[in-house]
């Protein structure tokens, strides 16, 4: 009998087996794809190599600013897939390797649970084996953390269409398409926007808000779009129907018309797994965008326990992580009777981050939500040409900003957003200043390096009066 058996393997069902395998237990991990998850496998991770790759092609091609000669500067698509193979077998390999060292078994199938653990009766969970047949285990705990699909809008003339593809058949492709329409202007499809836009094709976003990446700060997803020079995005526009490759669209102004494309991708967002898994056997509440659970990740049925996609909270890897860990810390004390401590997940300090050419991040609150909640801020934005080690490395020195919000009574930092590079990379400072609950002048009290582009949030703290 096993202490738990995870059904999924994607950042929060590795982690959690990480953990829990750290702590002596012992633990199956199901997975019915490869180790590793929609992330690792046809998400994070090619995508990010993918857009490396485009990103030292573009540099290549503007060498010539920073004073360097290059000539006959061209691409191998296949190529940049093979380095793309290469990078998540290597990856899979290491998480192999680590699944190995800490005791965690592997089941290689379809993880459906059978019965919930109830008291000193254990759990069962069934897995249909990719290789054939069925073997039930037991089990004290279950945790799910079955992961996401792409979503599918009701769209005549998407299925059983081959110039239609989600994020993970574009993945795939064997050649750059010469036109890419990208339907939804999400997280998913700006990224391929840009990607695909690097490399020479022409790129149409079609998305019905009227700004794309809804969720960013409404003063700063125009930087992210007017970065993306090459790419053309119809707003406001409403898409009717897909015939072969043309999308049929309506214009914010009533207007129809048609988008002609070789390769069509369905960005519209992705959905949690919940159907496959035995909801309804273990008697789990699932509400319409995942299944319920509370701040130590436990759903209604004592003994299992929800991390990552999911749940429908929060669809990102890190959040996963960050779930994991709390899910973990709550199953050792069903376990083991161990104190619950203060281990909770909280949700208003998740960073998020946007990849291209360049990028995209934020945490905490924008002033739009701010606003809504009747929240008096304090507020300052500065552009990225105001940053050495910016100016220094890019040729658009003009583009990007970092923006802090502060709440004007508390005056604690409450929101820091950024459009530029390394955005990504300095956008956990901010978490950082949120989840500490400091204040401006706390934060004025920091010593950031020097010359970085993170500097631009203690200089924007010092702005906001």
């Amino acid at each position: 009998m096993y202490d738990t058996i995870i059904i999924g393997s994607g950042p929060g069902g590795y982690l959690a087996a990480e953990r829990l395998g750290q702590a002596k237990k012992k633990v199956l991990l199901i997975e019915a794809a490869s180790l590793g998850g929609t992330c690792l496998n046809v998400g994070c991770i090619p995508t990010k190599t993918l857009l490396n790759s485009a990103k030292h092609y573009v540099h290549a091609q503007e060498a010539h600013k920073y004073g360097l000669t290059l000539t006959g500067v061209s691409f191998d698509w296949a190529g940049i897939q093979r380095w793309k193979t290469e990078v998540v077998e290597k990856l899979r390999g290491g998480l192999a390797s680590q699944m190995k060292r800490y005791g965690v078994a592997l089941a290689v199938g379809r993880g459906a649970i059978l019965e919930a653990p109830s008291g000193d009766r254990p759990g069962t969970v069934q897995v249909a084996l990719n290789a054939g047949g069925t073997e039930e285990h037991t089990c004290r705990t279950i945790l799910v953390a079955a992961g996401s699909v792409p979503a599918l809008p009701p769209l005549p003339g998407i299925q059983d269409n081959p110039a239609v593809v989600d994020s993970t058949g574009l993945l795939a492709v064997e050649a750059v398409p010469n036109r890419l329409a990208i339907i939804g202007g999400g997280v998913i499809g700006v990224e391929f926007a840009g990607l695909f836009a690097s490399l020479g094709t022409k790129v149409t976003v079609v998305e019905m808000m009227e700004e794309i990446l809804p969720f960013m700060d409404q003063e700063q997803a125009p930087l992210f779009r007017r970065a993306m020079k090459n790419v053309q995005f119809r707003l406001g526009c409403r898409v009717e129907e897909i015939h072969q490759g043309t999308v049929h669209l309506v214009t914010k102004e009533a207007k129809k018309e048609a988008l002609e494309a070789d390769q069509v991708l369905i960005a519209v967002g992705r959905r949690a797994v919940l159907d496959t898994w035995g909801a309804k056997a273990a008697g789990i509440d699932v509400g319409p965008k995942g299944i319920t659970v509370d701040d130590r990740m436990r759903t209604n049925v004592p003994g299992i326990w929800a991390a990552g996609d999911v749940t429908g909270k929060s669809l990102l890897a890190h959040a996963a992580y960050r779930m994991a860990e709390v899910a973990v810390t709550d199953i050792l004390r069903y376990l083991d009777g161990t104190p619950q401590g203060s281990n909770r997940m909280r949700y208003d300090a998740v960073p998020w981050a946007v990849y291209g050419i360049t990028e995209a991040a934020g945490v905490g609150i924008t002033e739009q939500e701010a606003a809504v909640k009747g929240i008096p801020i304090l507020k300052a934005s500065l552009p990225m040409r105001l940053s050495g080690r910016f100016v220094a490395e890019n040729t658009f020195a003009g583009q990007g900003a970092v923006k802090v919000i502060a709440d004007a009574g508390s005056r604690r930092i409450l929101g820091v957003h950024g459009v530029g590079a390394y955005a990504s990379e300095f956008i956990w400072g901010g978490a950082v200043l949120i989840e500490q609950e400091l204040s401006i002048e706390e934060v004025k009290q920091l010593i950031f390096p020097h010359p970085t582009v993170s500097e631009l949030i203690r200089d924007a703290v010092w702005e906001i009066a």
